[in-house]
């Protein structure tokens, strides 16, 4: 494994000349069984789920202890891929661990896309104001579906019991085509498309900063492989602007997804998820997993978390069962039952998978039941 820091702008980069063939038992995932399969809503499934935060990065509780979660939503069809092209941002409320589904966050019409896809949200207590970052995917009233992805936001009121009065959505951040691809592609294959998208909005406790992070495809080095984590922040006009990747996989992996920052004990974690068939073939045999790295400042330089970036893998004998971790305050992470079981080409779970812990010691983090 070779990492590598650009001395202007702290991006990492993640290359391998080899795989990472070997994992230790802390890094494995348990099995996901029946019992662990607990749908959320008959004919609907869920996956890419996030928690409302407080604007400081904190998991925001509600005066009767319930928490508030977004999710991807969609119909339940016999090819589960399809669900991408249904996708829309439901609510959930969460007591005691279970979850009590809720519906669409925003009004039909709303969104300039044609579907809704990940995101992240805050809200500030003094005010009751929620926002809300989310992918547009497609335009919306478009007969054929597109792959075009564009970021946006929206701020509504929350009341206790339900978010109203949504704004119109506006696109806070257009790729600058020097550092991160646009993505307008008509037709795509399911982790072959360019990545625009999954805004994650973090507050540097530091500096008061707002930095915009978010997946993306390489304008520089364009290719089969070419994805990275993009990084935007706020200038004196409260604009985003481009900044260079925090992290760099070109030649390596094409899709760097759902990347969000945690800071733990002083230091700050980016972690992301990724799919054993999006990396490059030269890269060798890598799991789909949660993967991070570790910096002392959000500038970097990044290092690779446990030397390689992987944190917790799928295991071998159910490698698509999971995916799209989410690291939480609490150190606790959520992830959906993706397709499980013997049976994994039929069988699609479409609700939370059982969240797991991570045990945090500087640049090694390793998971928990």
């Amino acid at each position: 494994m070779t990492v590598s820091s650009d001395t202007d702008n702290q991006t990492t980069h993640w290359h391998s000349s080899r795989a990472a063939t070997s994992m230790s038992a802390s890094s494995q995932l348990p099995l996901i069984g029946a019992a662990d399969v607990r749908p959320i809503a008959d004919g609907l499934v869920y996956w890419d789920a996030w928690p409302l935060l407080t604007d400081g990065g904190a998991l925001y509780t509600a005066d009767a202890g319930e928490r508030w979660w977004f999710a991807l939503a969609a119909p339940r069809f016999d090819d589960p891929d399809d669900r991408h092209a249904h996708a829309r941002i439901h609510c959930l409320l969460e007591r005691d661990g279970n979850f009590q589904p809720l519906g669409p966050t925003l009004p039909d019409g709303l969104s300039p896309g044609s579907r809704e896809w990940s995101g992240s949200a805050s809200i500030d207590p003094q005010t009751n104001e929620i926002t809300l970052y989310f992918t547009a995917a497609g335009r919306r009233g478009e007969t054929t579906v597109t792959f075009e992805q564009r970021l946006f936001a929206t701020t509504g009121k929350f009341d206790g019991n339900s978010m109203r009065e949504w704004s119109e959505a506006t696109e806070i951040f257009v790729a600058d085509e020097h550092l991160y691809q646009r993505v307008d592609q008509p037709t795509g294959e399911i982790g072959k498309i360019k990545a625009f998208r999954d805004p994650d909005v973090f507050l540097d406790p530091a500096s008061d900063e707002r930095v915009l992070i978010f997946t993306a495809s390489s304008a520089r080095t364009p290719g089969d492989f070419d994805g990275v984590i993009g990084a935007a922040v706020v200038d004196d006009d409260g604009v985003f602007v481009a900044t260079a990747p925090l992290i760099d996989a070109t030649g390596m992996n094409n899709e760097l997804e759902r990347p969000h920052i945690r800071v733990f004990d002083g230091r700050y974690y980016l972690f992301w998820s990724t799919q054993r068939h999006v990396f490059a073939p030269a890269a060798g045999e890598w799991p789909t997993g949660l993967y991070g790295a570790v910096a002392d400042a959000i500038t970097g330089p990044w290092r690779l978390l446990n030397g390689s970036g992987l944190v917790a893998a799928t295991p071998a004998a159910s490698p698509s069962q999971s995916y799209s971790w989410l690291v939480l305050p609490d150190r606790s992470v959520t992830s959906f039952v993706d397709r499980w079981g013997d049976s994994a080409d039929s069988n699609f779970g479409g609700t939370f998978a059982p969240f797991v812990h991570l045990a945090i010691d500087g640049d090694s983090v390793l998971v928990r039941p």
